[in-house]
């Protein structure tokens, strides 16, 4: 399984969009408090982090874990034209809309990707590419296209059909080790501290579920859906995740695993993972 290079952040192309548009509070991932569209303090001049080696022991697990599917670099380079916000003020708002905008659609275009991938239905396969196509279309037009989108009504489409591809996945591989735990392995569970480990979860629907600090460990996760599920904490060494649906990069980037832990092919092995 491939996936375009367009929904791969490139750091180096990129006017610091999430260090910048984005905020977020002190908490256990982030030392301090950053409000929207104000600049990290250690973002440097050129857009670099000055502790992009240290991210983690300085309290900032949660830039780690963060990927914007490639939005950053398309924004920055595509919708305006390589000039920054630093050297066009005039231009900050609408940047860090847009990219905010970019962010989730670039987000819906790598699940479609998948899906298209993933589906035994032709049919199904051609919607999804469809779909992409009309949602790519607007990820790369102007400012006014972007901001003017109805993202909502484009995620209820995008959800329906994961929704249709996962029931058909699932239903392939059959749906076992579906027996009550904590309210049942389900949508929306909350699974957290759930031991969880050395089973074959082949086929489970866990789309949306609280999986922080779970046990997977050597567990087989084939087929199962994790579209959107909390991952933070869980334990995946000698997991095989390696046909599970809808995983992100910052799912895996929130977990804990291991050189065992078997991975999408699309997906990259954390640095902090030993």
């Amino acid at each position: 399984m491939t996936i375009s290079p367009t929904l791969r952040p490139d750091c180096g192309s990129c006017f610091a969009l999430c260090c910048t548009a984005l905020g977020f509070a002190r908490s256990a991932d982030f030392a301090i408090d950053k409000p929207a569209a104000a600049p990290c303090p250690n973002l440097a001049g050129d857009f670099s982090c000055t502790i992009h080696q240290r991210l983690r022991p300085r309290g900032f697990r949660g830039c780690t874990v963060f990927d914007c599917f490639g939005a950053g670099q398309a924004v920055s380079q595509h919708t305006f034209g390589g000039v920054s916000w630093a050297d066009d003020p005039s231009s900050r708002h609408s940047m860090f809309a847009v990219f905010k905008t970019v962010k989730q659609l670039h987000e819906m275009l790598w699940y479609l990707e998948e899906a298209g991938l993933r589906t035994f239905d032709p049919e199904l396969a051609d919607e999804a590419g469809l779909l992409s196509s009309r949602i790519a279309t607007i990820a790369g037009g102007d400012a006014t296209t972007v901001l003017g989108a109805d993202v909502g009504l484009l995620h209820g489409e995008v959800r329906n059909l994961l929704m249709e591809v996962s029931g058909e996945v699932r239903g392939a591989y059959g749906a076992e080790g579906t027996e009550t735990l904590d309210g049942g392995l389900r949508p929306g569970a909350d699974l957290m501290g759930a031991v969880l480990a050395n089973r074959r979860l082949c086929g489970v629907d866990l789309r949306g579920s609280y999986l922080i600090g779970a046990d997977l460990r050597g567990s087989d996760l084939a087929a199962v859906d994790l579209l959107g599920a909390d991952l933070r904490g869980a334990q995946l060494q000698a997991a095989d995740l390696s046909r599970a649906l809808y995983v992100t990069q910052p799912q895996v980037n929130a977990a804990e695993g291991s050189s065992d832990t078997r991975l999408p092919t699309r997906l990259s092995r954390p640095g902090h993972w030993v």
